[in-house]
């Protein structure tokens, strides 16, 4: 059967001598795995729309697991990202945790629009770890693993102080704190941005000014829970780990 779709390059790997496999994030149907043969070679016609962050129009015949592409138009093709290592590298780390945490044909235009504003975002200059964290909601709500932000998870007290805690998988107010001796505590501004996060939509987001220690917190909180609830190891954020470790 042939499909036509629009999709975003978040996986490919080499296939044989002069092939490559790529994985598509598309609106209509989820994830679709792609042989485009002859990828490889400098001047094939399908090199360019092969590589990582790509999105285009696509066009491919299934018979079986995976697809033969046949046709593409690049809509955007993302070649700033790959020529910086910051924004490669945060595009990875997105594009990793779409292909990991989502299922064969698992469809979300709503998810796909999420992406393709967040890679828009880093090539215009927006706060990469922003982006970055508003993703990883987004992509955590379609999955099933959204905190409770909006009141404690304990008592389902509204008012005060607040603290996060990731074993319990969200927010505990100051008479719940014992609960959890591991709980993050919360200020205000913590507190609205990560519920900002959560309703916010990627295409509409402008320019964020976030204090250096408040995105230190946010990426210690979003990485706790992320590792309690979820626990997928990504190549991609360990990279980003060893940048930061190293001051890259």
């Amino acid at each position: 059967m042939q499909y036509r779709v629009q999709g975003i390059v978040i996986r490919s790997m080499d296939y044989g001598e002069g092939n490559k496999i790529i994985t598509l994030f598309t609106r209509e149907m989820g994830k679709a795995a792609v042989i485009v043969r002859g990828a490889k070679k400098v001047k094939s016609r399908f090199s360019s729309v092969a590589q990582l962050f790509t999105c285009g129009d696509y066009l491919f015949f299934k018979s079986g697991q995976l697809g033969t592409l046949n046709h593409a138009e690049i809509v955007e093709s993302h070649h700033h990202i790959r020529e910086d290592l910051h924004m490669a590298a945060y595009a990875s780390y997105m594009a990793e945790l779409t292909d990991r945490m989502l299922g064969d044909q698992e469809a979300s235009a709503f998810l796909y629009e999420q992406l393709a504003a967040a890679l828009h975002g880093l090539e215009t200059g927006k706060d990469m770890q922003i982006i970055s964290h508003i993703y990883e909601m987004k992509i955590w709500m379609l999955a099933g693993y959204q905190p409770e932000l909006e009141e404690c998870v304990s008592c389902r007290n509204a008012e005060g102080d607040m603290s996060f805690s990731a074993a319990l998988g969200g927010i505990l107010c100051s008479r719940c704190r014992a609960k959890d001796q591991q709980a993050l505590p919360l200020s205000a501004g913590l507190l609205k941005l990560l519920r900002l996060f959560a309703q916010m939509d990627i295409r509409r987001l402008g320019q964020i000014d976030v204090k250096p220690e408040t995105k230190e917190s946010l990426k210690r909180l979003m990485r706790g829970y992320f590792d309690t609830h979820v626990g997928l190891a990504l190549k991609s954020r360990h990279f980003l780990d060893q940048m930061d470790k190293y001051g890259v």
